[in-house]
């Protein structure tokens, strides 16, 4: 269906892409990976032709149709959810369009001399509407704005009212109710909250066209493709099979790649030790040189490429008192709205609460109660002795000074840390050599999101609460916070819809519910076995 035929590509000084080919064909569902900046983005705007190679084609078969889902989905407002997913949805949204002019038309005292032509045209629109399936169509676009999460009230509200989050939502469900010949994704796991997530799975793995996507989601990425694309040095290599299959390849082509450069670079320094030995002895001049020309014939063996890997280290937390924090008869409302009534909790130390819940039952709400953003209504909230608690919250990237640099944050943070000790730091969370004199306000979000990150983890808390902290985060970055918050020491309490991540890290489960909080021993994966659910309210 598509085919890029040894296609390169510059932008300013970076080489993206060096005479490198793939294919897309019928059926198959592809997971694009490489490292940030690698050229991802550039490879979707190649195929849908925003832009073209500077060497090579790319080849799309006639007729194929293809529907592009990308981060920045630009203005929308002066319609609702619904009516903007459905003007996305091709030819129908056209027809749409010509049929809602046509009913204002007929009900305008103005034309009425235009009456019959009008109610001809009409008749015609109407029947191709019918033809197009277009009378099913505001009920497919509810069903797809239900599976990502969309109350009725925010369906037929104005859609400029929705937080950017919202937003791609709905540049979302504008592809997936389109269903084209082949959908491109970029990173559609981003603001999905769990329910969302598993929704979306499902229905991608039942979607029959052709699908290329990429996501820092590695379970999502596992359950829904079938072959794995990477672009790494300006190459593309194909991997038939899903993500695990890839890395376990992968490492193993790595390792091979490394005993065969380690073999070459011994028999060559063998060689060149010969010639060096005898190059002088005439008695063996004809020797030296069978062998000079021997190896200016040898291929080289290059060594591998290393994807760079870091990892930090907490330094020790102080130690808490047994009880973290505790909840007492505790009540919430937002207006009539009832988000907790007399709820008891206690959250004791070395615990790592993964908090669960359907879209809107206030998981964020007990963090904010616990961290004291926000108060009871009644009941008490108290924290132990000793806690020395870290919040990271989405709006905490917004806190960022915009004119400072990524150094000068870490570094306003910690005035007495030494300088390299700092720039270690940012190092581990994605900032290496010059992006460290990045102003914040041009960082992206997922940048803002490791600072703040860094920020809150170099001097560690005793007491961690996390909002999404996910967000935003490429596979490796999650990867060294998994790892890294394996080994510290002190008490958890997160929201997250990364399964991996929740798996890894949780070994409580509070799952908040209109009844109240229902509390599960063991982690997430406990919690899987003993509901059969992967998350709240799925059946």
């Amino acid at each position: 269906m598509i085919r890029l035929d040894n296609i390169s590509k510059q932008n300013g000084q970076q080489l993206l892409f060096i005479e490198a080919s793939a294919a897309l064909q019928k059926g198959e569902k592809i997971g694009l990976v490489g490292p940030n900046g690698a050229g991802k983005s550039t490879l979707f705007r190649m195929i849908t032709g925003q832009e073209v190679p500077d060497e090579g084609q790319v080849l799309i078969d006639r007729g194929v149709s293809i529907g592009l889902f990308s981060q920045d989905v630009g203005e929308m407002s002066g319609r609702s959810a619904v009516a903007e997913v459905m003007n996305g949805a091709g030819d129908v949204s056209t027809v749409a369009a010509e049929l809602r002019e046509l009913e204002a038309a007929l009900a305008d005292p103005d034309r009425m001399d235009e009456m019959e032509a009008l109610i001809e045209r009409f008749g015609e629109v109407q029947a191709r509407f019918d033809d197009l399936g277009g009378y099913a169509l505001e009920a497919q676009a509810r069903e797809v704005l239900n599976g990502l999460s969309f109350s009725q009230e925010m369906m037929d509200g104005d859609v400029g009212n929705l937080s950017g989050g919202w937003k791609m939502r709905v540049a979302l469900a504008r592809i997936l109710l389109m269903r084209p010949d082949v959908m491109l994704l970029d990173e559609p796991s981003n603001h999905l909250d769990l329910e969302s997530l598993i929704w979306l799975e499902n229905f991608l793995r039942g979607y029959d066209g052709a699908l290329l996507m990429t996501s820092h989601d590695r379970e999502f990425m596992n359950r829904i493709i079938n072959k794995i694309i990477e672009i790494d040095g300006g190459s593309l290599t194909s991997y038939s099979g899903d993500y695990e299959f890839y890395e376990t390849q992968r490492a193993m082509n790595e390792k091979q790649q490394q005993a065969q450069f380690e073999r070459q670079q011994a028999m060559l320094a063998k060689e060149i030790k010969f010639i060096e030995r005898f190059k002088a002895r005439a008695s063996h001049a004809a020797q030296v040189q069978s062998r000079v020309k021997k190896l200016d014939k040898i291929e080289r063996v290059e060594p591998p490429k290393r994807r760079q890997t870091v990892s930090f280290e907490f330094q020790p937390a102080p130690r808490s008192g047994e009880d973290v924090a505790s909840l007492k008869g505790v009540s919430k409302r937002y207006g009539s709205r009832v988000i907790y009534d007399g709820v008891d909790l206690l959250i004791r130390r070395r615990e790592r609460c993964c908090v669960l819940g359907v879209n809107g039952a206030g998981k964020s709400t007990l963090l904010k109660l616990i961290t004291g953003d926000s108060a009871p209504d009644e009941g008490t909230v108290t924290r132990g002795a000793s806690v020395k608690m870290g919040y990271f919250a989405q709006h905490a990237m917004e806190l960022l000074d915009g004119e400072h640099t990524v150094f000068e944050a870490l570094e306003d943070s910690f005035p007495r840390a030494a300088q390299g000790s700092l720039r270690a730091l940012a190092g581990c969370f994605g900032f290496s050599g010059d992006e460290v004199e990045k102003r914040c306000k041009v960082l992206s979000g997922g940048e803002k999101a490791r600072l703040v990150m860094a920020r809150l983890l170099y001097d560690p808390p005793n007491f961690l609460v996390l909002d999404e902290p996910t967000n935003h985060l490429d596979m490796a970055t999650k990867e060294m916070l998994i790892e890294a918050l394996k080994a510290y020491e002190g008490t958890m309490l997160f929201v997250s819809h990364d399964r991996h991540f929740l798996a890894e890290l949780s070994n409580r489960v509070l799952e908040v519910t209109p009844e109240g909080i229902h509390q599960y021993g063991g982690g997430y994966t406990e919690y899987v076995a003993s509901t059969g659910q992967e998350a709240p309210g799925l059946r």
